[in-house]
């Protein structure tokens, strides 16, 4: 009984985590298509693309869970909004949306060490999982886009989209640490 139980714990902090990570990625989609309407240098790409960031952040909080939910979210953005309402094209960037993130995680965490409460995650460790994240990322929406016969499958693509990725991600992350740091300060100190 208490193993079931603890199945259905971790499944609904796991949906839970998937859920966040779908609402929060698409309403910060939206509010960067908004804001940052006339640094677009194509469809899909942006000279600074806010959600990158977002993307990396809730995989190193949820991993598999954000992942999913991040999928999920660019697949319904990207089949019923933003383009051509063609499934196997939109299931890839999707899946390319959430999974590129997890993957540059992998990468990372299996070459540095990176507590699962994120306590010695230094600036240093967040750069390099911004720069390989945005590098797959890049790569493989590029290689996808060149594959779906798409126009902004190209390298100068890829270079706008590398810099968007990471321009965002550095923006979003330091505002998110620089929060918890502030949050961390003006929180009163244990015994």
């Amino acid at each position: 009984m208490e193993s079931v139980r603890t199945f259905s714990n971790r499944l609904s902090v796991f949906l839970v985590g998937t859920l966040i990570s779908a609402l929060l990625y698409s309403a910060l989609f939206f509010f960067n298509d908004w804001i940052t309407e006339t640094l677009k240098y194509d469809l899909g790409v942006s000279w600074i693309y806010l959600p990158a960031g977002l993307r990396l952040f809730l995989i190193l909080i949820f991993g598999l869970a954000g992942a999913i939910g991040i999928a999920a979210a660019s697949f319904a953005i990207s089949y019923f909004g933003v383009f051509i309402p063609d499934l196997v094209t939109c299931i890839g960037i999707g899946l390319i949306s959430g999974f590129a993130p997890l993957f540059a995680k992998w990468v990372v965490v299996s070459n540095t060490y990176i507590s699962n409460d994120l306590s010695n995650l230094s600036m240093q460790k967040i750069l390099l999982c911004i720069v390989i994240y945005a590098l797959m990322s890049s790569a493989f929406h590029q290689y996808w886009f060149m594959l779906r016969d798409l126009e902004s499958g190209s390298i100068n693509h890829f270079f706008v989209m590398f810099a968007g990725d990471v321009a965002g991600s550095i923006l979003l992350i330091a505002l998110i640490k620089y929060g918890i740091d502030l949050m961390r300060r003006r929180l009163p100190k244990g015994p």
